[in-house]
């Protein structure tokens, strides 16, 4: 398998994204429950046919581009960046930056491209969980693990690094949407629906006083490449730390701004909405 893996980093974009784009449909076409649970997410928020056909296929896209992004890395693709004059204000700052993105276009691109821009003088930290396959867990390792950007577990130990680096005036990568274990999070609004959604973002800002930006990794048609976003968040958070459903509130409607501006590329076929799940008594941790 890694020898397959392998083989596919040194295709061209354009053929991967093809590729990806029958993955996608195959995978549609094979599962019901991802796709009732794909139709009941863009029913909720009323995306149109043709967006809800180009996300089927950006999903098999974003599977098919890993080989290159992971091996190859963001050099090996072409890439411009939109708002980067906001990161270089931010880092000038002193006090850190929080860059969040939620599962829209090709998230993995985001953190590279800062490593490349601005890791050489303030490292980004992301946090990950580690794939089952011992395989696969050592390319995640190596395509995280590079000169600036340092990959940190997904438990208390990888919290208590990313405020280091916070407070190091330095970066913090998260996707914010994504559902965390219970205890770490809390209900809130997402698309008119409340989802458990993750304390830790709006406190990581909180607590060390980091600017925050959104950014997502737009893909480009035919294999053109990626542009990298950024922006602010469009309302300030809470001062109060402890207005923990709020500050959640807004990091969810930013969250579904960036996502209506390009509905295509979202992972509509994410089990958002689901309950958390309950970590183990020798891996639990708590943001709250």
């Amino acid at each position: 398998m890694l020898k397959l893996f392998r083989w596919m980093s040194r295709w061209p974009l354009r053929w991967l994204h093809a590729l990806g784009t029958a993955l996608g449909w195959l995978a549609y076409g094979l599962s019901p429950t991802y796709r009732r649970r794909f139709a009941a997410h863009v029913e909720q928020v009323g995306i149109g046919k043709a967006a809800a056909r180009s996300a089927v296929a950006s999903a098999g896209r974003m599977v098919a581009e890993l080989p290159r992004l992971w091996l190859g890395g963001a050099a090996s693709v072409p890439w411009r960046c939109v708002g980067d004059e906001l990161v270089r204000a931010a880092l000038d700052n002193g006090k850190g930056l929080l860059l969040l993105t939620p599962h829209l276009g090709c998230f993995e691109i985001t953190a590279q491209v800062y490593a490349i821009n601005h890791g050489a003088e303030h490292p980004i930290t992301v946090m990950y969980r580690p794939a089952r396959q011992a395989w696969l867990r050592d390319v995640m390792a190596g395509s995280r693990d590079r000169p600036g950007m340092t990959a940190v577990p997904a438990e208390l130990s990888g919290v208590r690094q990313m405020m280091r680096a916070l407070k190091r005036g330095d970066c913090v990568g998260l996707l914010p949407d994504q559902v965390p274990p219970e205890g770490m999070g809390v209900w809130a609004p997402f698309f008119g629906r409340d989802a458990y959604t993750m304390t830790l973002a709006a406190r990581l800002a909180q607590q060390s006083g980091a600017v925050v930006l959104l950014t997502w990794g737009e893909r480009l048609p035919d294999g053109a490449g990626y542009v990298v976003h950024y922006e602010p968040l469009p309302e300030a958070l809470p001062a109060d730390a402890d207005a923990q459903a709020e500050s959640a509130a807004v990091v969810n409607r930013a969250m579904q701004q960036l996502i209506l501006r390009c509905p295509g590329q979202y992972l509509w076929g994410y089990h958002r909405y689901k309950a958390p799940r309950t970590l183990a008594a020798s891996g639990s941790t708590s943001a709250n």
